[in-house]
C-alpha cells in the first residue's frame, strides 16, 4: 500500500474511532520504517523553492510549516472542520472578529463572556465603526437580538460564571438571520463540545487550557465549518504574520495524546468536588454544568459529552477566599485553567467579570480526588 493510499484508509478509519483513539492517533504521518511517530518540530523562515512557488509545498516560515499542518490535521479530526492554528486565544478570537466584521455591521455577544474578548469588542471593533450588542448567555437571551446582525459570537459553558447556552437553537436563529455564529468552545474542549456539529460556523479555542493541559504553552485555535472560510481566516494569519511557534505547536501536539484520559479524570473528580462543595455550609453557591441542581444541566446534558473540569464556587468574601487559599495544600493560586494541577482564583481580584468578591473559578487537576477532597474539608474549615 502507498503512503498516500495508508493516509486515506487511516483518514476513513478515523471516522468510525472513539475519541480515545482518535486524540492519540490524529496527525501523526502513515507509518514508515524508521521513522518516528511524531516528528520533531521544524525549524525554519526559508525553505528550498526554486522557481515557480506553487511547486514547492514550503516557501516561507509565516506561510506554512509542517509541524503547524500535523496539529491542524489533528485538530480537524476533532473538531470536524478545517483548523488554523494562533500564537493565542487572544489572537484566534481576534482572527474571526478582524476578519468577519466591517465597519457599520452588528457584533451580539455574551455580556458575561470571557473579558478580553469583549475588550476588543467595545474598545477596539467598536471604535471602528462595529455596532457591538451584549446580552446575557443565561436564557438564550442574544436570541432577541439577531436582526441585522452579522456575526453571533457565544461562549457555552462562559468564562467565569458557567453559564450554557442552546448552541443548536441560537445557530438555527442566527442563520435564518443571515448571521454567522462563533462559539468560544475553551471551557469544554472539543472533546467535551463540537460546536460545528451543532450548527457554529467558527469554533474557537484557547488551546492554552485544558486542550494542551500542561500550563506550558500558550496557543490557539480557530475551526470553520465551510473551508473557504477557514482559508480566508489562514491568508489573515499569513499577512498579519500572527503565526505561532513551531515548538509550542509540537508540545501541544504532543500533549493531545492525553486529552482524553486528563479530561475524563479531572471531569470525574470535577462532579464529586462540585457536589461536595454544593453541601458544605461555607458555600454560597457553585455553579458546574454537571450537577442536576444547576440553572444550565439541562441545556448541558444535551450538547456536552463532558461537563468540564472548571467550577465555580463563592464564599463569604475576599477574606475567606484569601483564607482558603492560605490553608489549602494542593490549589495552586493562579489564573487560566484545564491544567494538570488543581488552581483556582478569584476572579474579582482582576475587576472585570460581574462576580462576588468571594467568587472563585476552580480548576480541577488530576490529583487523586480523596485528597482532594481532603484538602478542600480542611481549608474550608479554615474559613
Amino acid at each position: 500500500m502507498s503512503a498516500g493510499a495508508e493516509h486515506a484508509s487511516r483518514g476513513d478509519a478515523m471516522n468510525s474511532w472513539h475519541d480515545g483513539t482518535r486524540v492519540v492517533h490524529a496527525g501523526l504521518l502513515p507509518k514508515a520504517q524508521g521513522t518516528p511517530y511524531l516528528p520533531g518540530p521544524t525549524f525554519a523562515a526559508p525553505y528550498h523553492a526554486s522557481g515557480d512557488p506553487a511547486d514547492s509545498a514550503f516557501t516561507y516560515g509565516r506561510f506554512h510549516n509542517p509541524t503547524w499542518q500535523r496539529y491542524e490535521a489533528a485538530l480537524e479530526a476533532l473538531e470536524g472542520g478545517p483548523s488554523v492554528l494562533f500564537p493565542s486565544g487572544m489572537a484566534a478570537s481576534a482572527a474571526v472578529l478582524a476578519t468577519v466584521l466591517r465597519p457599520g455591521d452588528t457584533l451580539v455577544m455574551p455580556s458575561e463572556s470571557y473579558y478580553t474578548t469583549r475588550l476588543i469588542a467595545t474598545d477596539y471593533f467598536a471604535a471602528h465603526g462595529v455596532n457591538v450588542v451584549m446580552a446575557p448567555t443565561a436564557n438564550n437571551a442574544q436570541r432577541e437580538l439577531l436582526k441585522g446582525a452579522k456575526l453571533l459570537w457565544l461562549e457555552s459553558p462562559t468564562n467565569p460564571e458557567l453559564d450554557v447556552c442552546d448552541i443548536a437553537l441560537l445557530c438555527a436563529a442566527a442563520h435564518q438571520a443571515g448571521a454567522l455564529v462563533a462559539v468560544d468552545n475553551t471551557t469544554a474542549t472539543a472533546l467535551g463540545q463540537r460546536p460545528l456539529a451543532l450548527g457554529a460556523d467558527f469554533a474557537v479555542m484557547s488551546d492554552t487550557k485544558a486542550m494542551t493541559g500542561h500550563a506550558d504553552v500558550v496557543l490557539g485555535h480557530v475551526a470553520a465549518r465551510d473551508v473557504a472560510w477557514a482559508e480566508t481566516i489562514r491568508t489573515y494569519r499569513t499577512r498579519m504574520g500572527s503565526i505561532p511557534g513551531p515548538m509550542e505547536v509540537w508540545m501541544a501536539h504532543r500533549s493531545l495524546g492525553t486529552l482524553a484520559v486528563r479530561l475524563e479524570r479531572q471531569c470525574a473528580s470535577a462532579q464529586i468536588i462540585a457536589t461536595m462543595l454544593a453541601s458544605h455550609g461555607k458555600v454560597q453557591r457553585v455553579r458546574y454544568p454537571g450537577l442536576v441542581s444547576d440553572a444550565s444541566h439541562a441545556t448541558a446534558a444535551k450538547q456536552m459529552t463532558l461537563f468540564g473540569p472548571v467550577i465555580g464556587f463563592e464564599l463569604a468574601d475576599r477574606a475567606s477566599v484569601e483564607r482558603f487559599f492560605a490553608t489549602s495544600q494542593l490549589v495552586f493560586e493562579a489564573t487560566s485553567f484545564g491544567g494538570i494541577h488543581t488552581s483556582a482564583e478569584r476572579r474579582a481580584r482582576w475587576g472585570a467579570d460581574a462576580v462576588g468578591e468571594g467568587y472563585v473559578r476552580l480548576s480541577i487537576g488530576l490529583e487523586d480526588v480523596r485528597d482532594l477532597l481532603n484538602d478542600f474539608a480542611v481549608a474550608l474549615a479554615a474559613v
